[in-house]
């Protein structure tokens, strides 16, 4: 529904090996983390393997499997997640950074057992900054 603010400008980070990225939720309502259904993270044309992507809200990072269930973490139109994932990132300058997400819309049924579901993707160039060591 607003694809191209899916990815905040200028948030690349990187430590060399994994890469990380502040996403916006493309819908005007918020969704409990049970919504987020699935997402990709690609870096110059290499997609981040499936298994190493999490995914950080409201303080606390995820697996795709641990947010299936949970219906306790909000993502809120107003707020950034961040989507990390194993993909090395090497070098200066621009990077194409592409974000895909699957997300369900609870509250629109179409069907006797279907609710909406919605596939949005964006791409931006942008450079890389180090990643801060927790």
């Amino acid at each position: 529904m607003i694809p191209d603010r899916i990815i905040e400008q200028g948030t690349l980070t990187t430590d060399g090996d994994r890469a990380a990225v502040e996403v916006r939720l493309p819908w005007y309502r918020a969704l409990p983390a049970s919504c987020i259904a699935g997402a990709t993270l690609t870096v110059d044309g290499v997609q981040a393997p499936a298994e190493s992507l999490r995914w950080e809200m409201n303080g606390r990072i995820f697996t795709f499997a641990e947010l299936t269930p949970n219906t306790d973490e909000w993502w809120f139109p107003t707020d950034s997640a961040v989507l990390s994932g194993d993909v090395a990132v090497s070098g200066d300058g621009e990077h194409t950074v592409s974000v895909e997400l699957v997300l369900y819309i609870p509250y629109i049924v179409i069907g006797a057992d279907e609710v909406l579901h919605i596939e949005e993707k964006d791409t931006k160039t942008m450079s890389a900054r180090k990643a801060v060591a927790a």
